[in-house]
């Protein structure tokens, strides 16, 4: 179905339900999400205000819009939520005609349907909660010259269901965009920087349909740190006309060869202090993805984590939780089950996801569910092993989280302890002092720790 036969379902179902249609600048909104451009791109090319579009435009076009389709509308569901919905609802009415159907994509009937939720979100899936603020922030960084963009949090927080939409977002903008993730490179090539360095420039090449041409750019009395700039500022970046989005997933994995990091990070600072002085370099717009904090010693002025945009993802709040119930289909509307869900898992993106989508299948009752989440057999039983493994190797690590799960109050730890275990999820801080994340952790994990101790 074309965008201007969308627009006159849209049209006429307004009108049925608010006796008003599309406005100019409504409309002005709807074909930008459909060009994937943020508020500040519509609204300047229009001659408006960015803060009449973002705080006055948008929010009644997708209340009306929520209205209409039962489900809550925003910026990032808004395309497949009015597809799918134009098939289901409006499209028999409108005796459309076969062909026009067939151009929706096929994944809009699928993804309608909760699928397990396991690893990233896809990218046409109604089951994502849009972090509109911290994404219009990125987006908007992402077009400045040379930027720099460091995206932290625990593993299962949503960092690569996030990256997959600024990806998709620079694609959109015409740009070149290479993702990279450390998780699939192998550890001997991890433990030497030259080859991880040809492995980082072979892989750009690849993606970028280049011949790697590694050998002429590599001179071993240059170095590998000199010769992998130099492939990167005369071949890669001079081979291109728009800006290059390089995207390096799960970087914590270098953390795990501290020779190998304290070269490595200080050359993407490099990099990005290099677009200050040379125009080429203005083209690399770096992502990098991190699970943990750098343990090794760096000066400051080598660690790419004290430059460019930090990005620090949280918990979901239960107006959140709520939201995405009812993409789920539960009726939450009162807030009770968001509350008692929060009170166990805390807001965590994945816990809460999978919480809501067996919940959605009837197949457990919210009360079943929190009465069974903290034991090694029910739904979070891999979630849970994960971490236990990690506390089982580090005696010390598990330790410092015994006397967190049983303090009454904040407590200070070890600096290094601290990190480890937020890097973990498993704790959260006020200040320098740490509380256990959620009452799951804190029911699983501390009669599992009090053994420990007994054996010991």
């Amino acid at each position: 179905m074309n965008l201007d036969c969308l627009f006159e379902i849209v049209d006429r179902l307004l009108i049925e339900s608010h006796n008003r249609p599309l406005n100019s600048t409504e409309n002005l909104i709807l074909r930008g999400i459909w060009q994937y451009r943020t508020y500040n791109q519509m609204a300047i090319e229009a001659g408006y205000s960015p803060g009449y579009f973002t705080n006055v435009v948008a929010p009644e076009l997708f209340g009306r819009l929520s209205e209409v389709i039962g489900q809550r509308v925003t910026k990032k569901n808004c395309r497949v939520l009015l597809e799918s919905y134009a098939i289901t609802k409006a499209a028999p009415k409108t005796k459309l005609l076969k062909q026009d159907l067939k151009q929706f994509p096929a994944t809009v009937n699928q993804n309608t349907s909760p699928c397990y939720p396991s690893g990233s979100v896809p990218i046409d899936s109604p089951f994502y909660l849009e972090r509109s603020f911290l994404e219009e922030q990125i987006y908007q960084e992402i077009e400045k010259p040379g930027a720099l963009i460091r995206i932290k949090a625990p593993k299962e927080m949503g960092k690569t269901s996030l990256l997959l939409r600024i990806l998709d977002y620079a694609k959109h903008q015409g740009y070149c965009t290479i993702s990279l993730n450390l998780e699939q490179v192998e550890q001997t090539i991890l433990s030497d920087l030259n080859q991880l360095l040809r492995w980082l420039c072979a892989n750009i090449a690849h993606q970028l349909q280049r011949q790697p041409m590694l050998d002429e750019y590599w001179d071993e009395d240059l170095g590998s740190k000199i010769s992998c700039t130099l492939y990167f500022q005369e071949y890669l970046l001079e081979s291109i006309n728009t800006p290059l989005i390089l995207s390096l997933d799960e970087v914590n994995r270098i953390f795990e060869h501290p020779q190998v990091a304290k070269d490595f990070l200080p050359l993407l600072r490099s990099w990005y202090e290099e677009a200050k002085r040379l125009p080429i370099w203005q083209k690399l717009r770096l992502l990098v993805v991190h699970s943990t904090d750098v343990y090794i010693p760096l000066e400051l002025n080598q660690s790419p984590f004290n430059v460019g945009l930090p990005i620090q993802l949280d918990n979901f709040i239960q107006e959140e939780v709520q939201q995405l119930a009812q993409c789920y289909g539960l009726n939450w509307t009162d807030g009770e089950g968001a509350r008692q869900l929060m009170a166990m898992v805390g807001g965590h993106p994945a816990l809460v996801h999978l919480a809501l989508y067996h919940l959605s299948r009837k197949e457990i009752t919210l009360s079943q569910l929190l009465e069974t989440a903290p034991t090694a057999s029910r739904i979070y039983a891999y979630h849970l092993q994960r971490h236990w493994a990690t506390l089982k190797k580090q005696p010390e690590l598990a330790q410092a989280f015994d006397t967190v799960l049983n303090a009454n109050e904040a407590i200070s730890l070890d600096p290094i302890l601290t990190h480890k275990l937020s890097s973990m999820g498993l704790i959260k801080l006020s200040g320098s002092q740490a509380i256990a994340t959620c009452e799951l952790y804190r029911r699983f994990f501390r009669p599992l720790l009090s053994l420990c101790e007994v054996s010991n």
